[in-house]
């Protein structure tokens, strides 16, 4: 094929409604040129990340949504675009299997480019970091607390599959596919560069394992925990073995 033709085609300026309605002008201009690329992969790794940071703007503001509805207590509206942020998170973890079919060599080469840059300076994941507690305390002020309820009870003691537990296990589900994608990049941040070696900025990248680690909404983490040891100190924690039972 005529790679400088195409090269061509793919930088026409935009003419038709659907490329000015998009701004494909802008859009596909947000990337170095043809000739600048310091290797064949540098495109898909500047594509890839580009990606993320309008799928992460796409959930900042429907997060923002989301929180008007909490406050509103419109459970259906929360739970719709919860499942909008549950899908684009799977979304974010899956497309970076793309960067995958990088050598560590190629990507070094690409490295060399980001200057002192990591993707913890992201503005779209620095953003989502914040917005998490601001959901919890709509939850609990306008689900649990003029209700008397707790997180344990919706659970446990007044589990009935309600509103107020939907609304929950929501928002762990997010919790647990941020983690998710934050564990598959540490992946391939091994994959790439390995464990051991240093970021950019000079720090070890073992550090990011920390950051894996956290979650938004602990409560609905212990609360598993605290339900478990309860009920096993009602049942013992040790019982008699079914196979036990059979050979007798």
């Amino acid at each position: 094929m005529d790679r400088q033709a195409f090269y061509a085609m793919m930088s026409a300026p935009p003419a038709l409604d659907y490329e000015l309605y998009l701004d494909t002008g802008s859009l596909l201009g947000c990337q170095k040129g043809f000739d600048e690329f310091v290797n064949r992969d540098e495109l898909q790794f500047q594509i890839v990340h580009q990606v993320e940071e309008l799928w992460m703007k796409l959930i900042a503001y429907t997060l923002l949504d989301v929180d008007d509805y909490l406050q509103a207590r419109d459970t259906h509206r929360v739970l719709t675009l919860m499942g909008r942020c549950h899908r684009l998170l799977r979304l974010m973890t899956a497309q970076l299997d793309l960067l995958e079919t990088m050598s560590p060599k190629e990507y070094q080469q690409i490295r060399l480019q980001l200057g002192n840059g990591s993707g913890q300076e992201s503005p779209g994941f620095r953003t989502l970091l914040k917005m998490p507690p601001h959901l919890w305390t709509s939850f609990v002020s306008h689900y649990l607390t003029p209700e008397g309820r707790t997180v344990r009870s919706i659970y446990d003691q007044d589990y009935a599959h309600d509103a107020a537990y939907a609304v929950a296990e929501a928002l762990i589900e997010f919790d647990e596919l941020f983690g998710k994608f934050r564990w598959h990049h540490l992946f391939l941040i091994h994959r790439s560069i390995g464990m051991g070696s240093a970021s950019l900025k000079g720090r070890s990248v073992d550090l990011l394992q920390a950051g894996a680690k956290h979650r938004f909404f602990p409560e609905l983490w212990d609360v598993r925990v605290a339900m478990t040891d309860a009920w096993g100190g009602d049942y013992g924690r040790v019982r008699d073995s079914l196979s036990a039972g059979a050979a007798a």
